[in-house]
């Protein structure tokens, strides 16, 4: 059986498709999955990638293109009121439900569907106090749990960077890094032993020599 590390943050609309699509990919799969909150803005950083949302063009694409991906694969998705927003609140929130950084699938479910169901403002306070409520049979309330959400979103995000992470969804199996919606398919294979991963592909194609130079 493998084991899956899921890394997601709850702005990307990527992460909420891949989230609901990624049961009915895999069904007939041995495996197991924990889902690890990251800050996609931090990851992006570190690269000097702008994100979709950071080159104005793209921006309304990724809209068009999250909306109808939405509706094509019968996964309802709704824009929140405003697009980009400040994730820490709810990461930092969903991991006041954690005891080692990682979340269940309810708690993943739970943030993601406040986002992308129903178009309202993700960070509207009174949604809010309703979120911590829906989630009040996980959320830790000792002292330090506040201060622990925060280091954990921090390692988990300084952990998904040194693997390799670069963006959101992103799946980690046997130290392999699976990127993107449309990387469910490839994901599939390499957990259903497809012969592909068996030959130099995955460790010969990415040393192809660049033609750009300086």
């Amino acid at each position: 059986m493998k084991h899956i590390t899921f890394h997601l943050d709850f702005v990307s609309p990527y992460a909420w498709l891949a989230f609901e699509r990624m049961p009915e990919v895999l069904e007939g799969l041995s495996y197991t999955v924990q889902y690890r909150p990251v800050l996609l803005g931090a990851l992006l950083q570190r690269d000097g990638n702008p994100g979709p949302a950071g080159i104005a063009a793209k921006r309304e694409w990724t809209y068009r293109h999250v909306h109808w991906l939405g509706q094509s694969l019968g996964v309802p998705l709704d824009m929140p009121a405003e697009h980009p927003f400040n994730p820490l609140p709810l990461l930092r929130l969903a991991l006041q439900c954690s005891d080692d950084g990682s979340i269940n699938r309810f708690v993943a479910g739970t943030l993601l569907r406040h986002v992308w169901q129903g178009g309202q403002p993700a960070l509207d306070a009174q949604r809010l106090e309703g979120l911590q409520q829906q989630l009040q049979g996980q959320l830790r309330t000792d002292d330090q749990a506040a201060q622990r959400a925060k280091d954990w979103l921090r390692a988990n995000t300084d952990a998904a960077a040194a693997a390799g992470v670069f963006g959101v969804p992103a799946w980690e199996v046997d130290g392999r890094i699976f990127w993107g919606l449309d990387g469910l398919p490839m994901l599939r294979d390499y957990l259903a032993q497809a012969p592909w991963f068996d030959a130099a592909h995955w460790e010969e194609l990415p040393r192809t020599p660049s033609g750009l130079k300086g």
